[in-house]
């Protein structure tokens, strides 16, 4: 279950990353450490919160896709963004590269606020190794599951087509290098009470 079962968190301020990619589970374990009461920064919610209307963020994105990419209220409209970044690798790119210090930035700064006053901060990002969010971390947790239960889980989850899954599963390294990185491995290949399970037994152990 995991590769750091004997590590006990003895200082204030443990940064734990949580990664896994899409649809292995990363969410429910996620879940789990909120219901403790640990403070979970979301990386997606940052995300959504750098590209609010009035934001510079928002406004470096309408640079470079257009207005088009707008609902008529100035709100992103995600939809259309979506369809065009995972059509395109180079475009995918380009959103990734115009948002990255908008976010890393909000991250870096809620890790800071965090850290000082709680045993344990969890760091929730999807691309955490590929965007090397873990030189800020003191450890990586990874929630795993094989490719194959991935891929069934994603085109059920968001009733998507094979090809369309797949896609979407190539835009992130894979589970599978994900986890020789982990220092904490969450085995998600059975059930979703299983997979809680292991983060609750982990927590034990750090007597949190």
């Amino acid at each position: 279950m995991s590769k750091m079962s004997a590590t006990k968190i003895a200082k204030v301020g443990f940064v734990l990353g949580l990664t896994g990619s899409i649809a292995t589970g990363k969410s429910t374990a996620a879940e789990v450490f909120k219901k403790h009461g640990i403070p979970v920064i979301d990386g997606d919610v940052v995300a959504r919160e750098v590209v609010e209307p009035g934001t510079d963020g928002l406004m470096a994105i309408v640079e470079v896709f257009g207005k088009e990419i707008l609902n008529e209220d100035g709100t992103l409209n995600r939809k259309k963004l979506g369809t065009v970044v995972f059509a395109n690798d180079e475009a995918r790119q380009t959103l990734n590269r115009v948002l990255n210090p908008f976010i890393r930035g909000r991250i870096k700064q809620q890790i800071a606020e965090k850290k000082r006053q709680n045993p344990l901060v969890v760091v929730d990002v999807p691309l955490l190794f590929e965007r090397h969010y873990e030189r800020y971390m003191d450890a990586v947790a990874v929630v795993y599951t094989t490719e194959a239960i991935q891929l069934e889980r994603l085109m059920k989850r968001n009733q998507l087509t094979e090809t369309e899954a797949l896609k979407r599963i190539k835009t992130q390294w894979s589970i599978e290098v994900k986890k020789e990185r982990a220092d904490i491995l969450f085995d998600n290949t059975r059930t979703k009470e299983e997979l809680v399970q292991q983060v609750e037994s982990w927590l034990k152990q750090q007597s949190l």
